[in-house]
Parts: structure tokens; C-alpha cells; sequence
């Protein structure tokens, strides 16, 4: 039912978004029979990855140059799809005040300049999307004061990676590039703070497989995110210990140094919450028995989880999650869903960081939200 509801609704917004171009289009309208069976192409070509080829086929099926293309194409046509539906909303506001301040009959051609408005925005938004999402994510440093963060601890360096999204378009050469951004800031620690990839561990181990080569003295820690569970979560996270990741599922370690320490907690991901999972995310479990008057730091994939762990007292928040929009005019949007969905943010006495995904969700679109590699370094609190 899930799924018949979802294709239904993904098809209204096809036919809404084909329709403002093919109404406005004189050839369309000339060639009906063509124009409309080139749409049912169009969405036949967004379910066919996302949804068709997820459902009923198995992983070591999806392999080779032909499905690589296919995924492109796929998850490209969804992308194309959602700028036409948000843009075409956009100029259909704007038609009808030109067309209440017109004579009628300058209909037509304000009709025409408003198809030939949509066809421009909506093709430079895919060029320079398609360009910023695989120019690789920036480094973004920022600096957090911590309070009875020790001596030893200042100008301690965590570089975080979160929601790299290693599957249909995201492979190998990607993954190896944030591993190499990495290591080249020599963190004192990694934090990857979940939705890694999409897809089964035999579909996608060498993709994630560069992960392994990361380095930082204090250790690479790893909590799963909502994706992960779409995949077979216990297989992932057993994955990720292969590749030499600490994973923390509701449960923290003290991290040493020159007689110093600071404590460094892990939840899993906050949807699985009241879903009986035998880890549901618990902020309090996860930093029960720290040692008092230490510097909390909570991994948490979702920044919803904010609420509990300042309870729970944590002093510092790693999240990501929300992409920050990923694409304009989603960017916009995001706000009115997330409290917190980019960069540093205070929640009382707690300090929350939310990465913008270091790679990107279905489509390969990041417009105006350049994907990042955080660098925090932890300082005293003046």
C-alpha cells in the first residue's frame, strides 16, 4: 500500500511538472501523442532505480557500465523532475500576475516567456547542481569552546564525515577522495556520523572499502544512521568494524591524552526509537557511567536527538542528517522541518554541529550547498 501510495504521488507531481512544459510548448501541443509518451518515459525512468530496481532485484545484479548509466539516468530524471516541480510552481505564480496586470491578448506571449524563464532556470540549476555536487566536498573548519575542557585537550581536532551516501552514484573514486581530504588534515579524531551508504554490503564493500586507509591517533568512530537500516544494518555495522571503525551504539569511551580526557559517545539512529530495536538510540544509556566533570561529545546521526542528549549532558553534538536542503530552492524548505539543520547551532548549555552531507542523497544535485568535510578543533572556554 506504502509503495502504491508513493508511485501515485510521485506520478501526480510528474504530470503536474510535464504538464506546465507541454502546455506552454507549441511543438507539444502539435504533437500530443509523442509529447505525452516522451513524459511516461520520464517516470518510467525515475522509478526504474529508486524504486522498481531496489524492490526486485538482487544486489549482484547491479553491476556493470549499463546499470552505472541506468542510476544516472534515474536518479538525474528525479532530480530534473523535483527542480520542474518547485520552479514551474514558481513561474505559474508569476504568470498569473502578469496575466492580471495584461491585456488578454498578450496571453500568449506571456505564456511563452514564462516557458522559455522555466526552461533556463531549470537547466542552469542542473548544470551547476550536477558540476558542485562532483566537485567533491570543501573543508569546513570551526572552532567550539567546551567548558572544563582540560589543558591537554585545546586545539584537539576532530574531522567529521557524515552522510556520504555510497551507492548508486557514489562509488569508489568518491569515497577514496574523502579519504585522502581526510587524512591530509591529520585529525587528532574521525567521526562518521552515519548514512554511509545505499545498498548491501556485497553490492557496495569495495566502494566503502577505501574507508579502511582512514587515519587519526585517537581512532575512527562510526554510529549508524537512518539508511543504514534500510540496508541490513547489523551487517554494516559489522562492515565498519572491518574497515577498523569503533562503532558506538548507545555507548561512549574516554579518550586520553597528556594526562587529560574527554569522553566520546555514540547512538544509533534516532529512528529507531519505540521500534523495539534491540540498541534503540538512548542518549542517557549511551553516556551512563561517564566520568563526571569530563567534556561529553554524542555522535547522534539526526539532529533531533538534541533534546535527549543535552538531558542526558552531553556538552557537544555531531549530527548531520538534514544536508542542509542539498539543493535550491530545498534549501529554503529545509528550515521549516529541522531546528537545527546546518552548521553550529546552542540548544541551552549544549552545542549542536550539524554537517551538510559530505556526499548527497539521490539526486547527484548540490546547488548552493557545497558538501562538506568538517574539521572541529576543540578549544578551552574562555
Amino acid at each position: 500500500m506504502r509503495f502504491s501510495v508513493l508511485i501515485f504521488a510521485l506520478a501526480s507531481l510528474n504530470f503536474y511538472a510535464v504538464s506546465r512544459i507541454l502546455f506552454r510548448w507549441p511543438w507539444a501541443l502539435a504533437h500530443p501523442g509523442i509529447a505525452w509518451t516522451g513524459a511516461l518515459v520520464f517516470f518510467l525512468l525515475q522509478i526504474a532505480c529508486p524504486f522498481i530496481g531496489r524492490r526486485f532485484f538482487p544486489a549482484k545484479k547491479k553491476s556493470g557500465v549499463f546499470t552505472l548509466v541506468l542510476n544516472w539516468a534515474s536518479y538525474g530524471a528525479f532530480g530534473l523532475m523535483s527542480l520542474l516541480v518547485m520552479y514551474g510552481f514558481a513561474t505559474d505564480l508569476m504568470n498569473l500576475g502578469w496575466k492580471f496586470a495584461s491585456l488578454p491578448s498578450e496571453t500568449a506571449r506571456i505564456d511563452g516567456l514564462t516557458f522559455v524563464i522555466l526552461a533556463a532556470i531549470t537547466a542552469a540549476s542542473i548544470i551547476i547542481g550536477v558540476g558542485q555536487a562532483h566537485l567533491g566536498p570543501a573543508v569546513v573548519r570551526v572552532d567550539i569552546p567546551l567548558k572544563n575542557l582540560p589543558e591537554a585537550f585545546d586545539g584537539f581536532t576532530i574531522a567529521q564525515v557524515s552522510d556520504l551516501h555510497v551507492g548508486p552514484t557514489i562509488r569508489r573514486r568518491y569515497t577514496q577522495n574523502v579519504v585522502n581530504i581526510v587524512n591530509g588534515l591529520k585529525p587528532d579524531l574521525i567521526a562518521l556520523t552515519g548514512d554511509f551508504i545505499d545498498g548491501t554490503v556485497p553490492d557496495l564493500a569495495p566502494h566503502v572499502a577505501p574507508l579502511a586507509d582512514l587515519r587519526a591517533p585517537k581512532g575512527i568512530f562510526f554510529v549508524t544512521g537512518n539508511h543504514e537500516y534500510y540496508w541490513n544494518a547489523p551487517e554494516w555495522v559489522e562492515e565498519f568494524k572491518r574497515l577498523g571503525a569503533r562503532v558506538l551504539a548507545n555507548e561512549h569511551e574516554v579518550i586520553h591524552r597528556h594526562g587529560g580526557a574527554i569522553v566520546i559517545a555514540g547512538v544509533t539512529d534516532y529512528s529507531t526509537r519505540g521500534t523495539g530495536w534491540r540498541d534503540a538510540s538512548s542518549p542517557q544509556k549511551a553516556l551512563a557511567d561517564a566520568p563526571a566533570g569530563l567534556p561529553r561529545i554524542l555522535l547522534a546521526h539526526q539532529p533531533a536527538s538534541y533534546v535527549e542528549a543535552q538531558k542526558a549532558g552531553a556538552d557537544l553534538q555531531l549530527s548531520g542528517h538534514s544536508h542542509a536542503g542539498q539543493y535550491f530552492p530545498f534549501s529554503l524548505i529545509i528550515r521549516f522541518f529541522q531546528r537545527f539543520y546546518k552548521g553550529l547551532n546552542r540548544h541551552e548549555n549544549m552545542w549542536v554541529y550539524v554537517n551538510k552531507g559530505t556526499g548527497y542523497w539521490g539526486p547527484p544535485l548540490r546547488l548552493g550547498v557545497p558538501a562538506e568535510i568538517t574539521l572541529i578543533t576543540l578549544r578551552r572556554e574562555s
